[in-house]
C-alpha cells in the first residue's frame, strides 16, 4: 500500500534513500551538479520518474545543484510513496554521477506569539500573498518561508513576538549551532536538545534549530 503514512524511522530504515533528510514538510535531498545542463538532465529524468510513479515531488533547479521535496499532504507527511520515489531519485543521480549534500537542505520558518483568543493569522497571510492552511500560513508555491503561530505565555496583549525556526538534518545540527556559536550567538535554552537549540545573536534575536523531524524516535512528537 504505497499510500499508507510512514515516520521518519520507518523513511530511514529504507533502502536506498541514503541521501534523504526528513525535515519540515516532507523529506529533502540535495545533489550538487557540475553545471546547470547536468542539473537540468537530471530534473527531466525526476519528471519522467515522478510521472511513471503519479506522484510529484518539488524541485528546485540552480546552477549549483539541484534541492527535491518529496511528501504526500499539504502538512508535509511522509508515506511508501515517498520512499520508492526517493529511491527512484537517488538512483537517477547515481547513474548521472551527482554526489548528494545533505549539509545543504534547510527549512525555514517564522514562529509568531500570538495571545489566547486572538487570531494573527488573516493579517499575516494577507501581508505575504500566503494561505492558512490546518494551522500555519504557507506560500501556495511552498517557496517562501512558513508562518506558525504560537501561545504567548505569560499573555502580553499588544506585544508582538517573533522568532525564526530552521530545520536541519539531525547529523548536520551541531555543526549548524557551532557555527553559529562561533559568529557570536549564544545559547539560550538548551532544555530540548538534542531535538532543538535555542540561540540568541549579540541582540538577543532567537532562532530555534531543529533537527527533531530528522530523529528516528520522532514518535516522542
Amino acid at each position: 500500500m504505497l499510500d499508507q503514512r510512514t515516520t521518519a524511522r520507518a523513511f530511514h530504515a529504507a533502502s536506498g534513500v541514503e541521501d534523504w533528510r526528513v525535515l519540515f514538510w516532507g523529506a529533502f535531498a540535495y545533489y550538487r551538479a557540475r553545471s546547470f545542463a547536468v542539473g537540468a538532465r537530471f530534473v527531466a529524468a525526476i519528471a519522467e520518474a515522478a510521472r511513471a510513479q503519479d506522484h510529484f515531488p518539488d524541485v528546485d533547479l540552480r546552477p549549483e545543484g539541484v534541492t527535491i521535496r518529496t511528501s504526500s499532504s499539504v502538512e508535509g507527511t511522509l508515506s511508501e510513496r515517498d520512499i520508492e520515489l526517493a529511491r527512484r531519485i537517488s538512483k537517477i543521480a547515481a547513474t548521472l554521477g551527482l554526489e548528494p549534500d545533505p549539509s545543504q537542505v534547510q527549512v525555514v520558518g517564522i514562529a509568531v506569539a500570538q495571545n489566547t483568543g486572538s487570531d494573527v493569522r488573516p493579517f499575516w497571510a494577507a501581508a505575504l500573498g500566503y494561505e492558512i492552511g490546518t494551522e500555519d500560513a504557507m506560500d501556495r508555491h511552498r517557496r517562501g518561508p512558513h508562518v506558525s503561530f504560537q501561545g504567548l505565555k505569560p499573555p502580553r496583549p499588544g506585544r508582538g513576538r517573533t522568532h525564526i525556526d530552521v530545520s536541519v538534518p539531525a547529523d548536520q545540527v551541531e555543526a549548524r549551532v557551532a557555527a553559529a556559536l562561533a559568529a557570536g550567538g549564544r545559547i539560550a535554552d538548551d532544555r530540548n536538545v538534542p531535538y532543538w537549540w535555542t540561540l540568541a545573536s549579540p541582540e538577543n534575536h532567537k532562532i530555534d534549530i531543529a533537527a527533531w523531524p530528522d530523529f528516528e524516535d520522532d514518535d516522542v512528537f
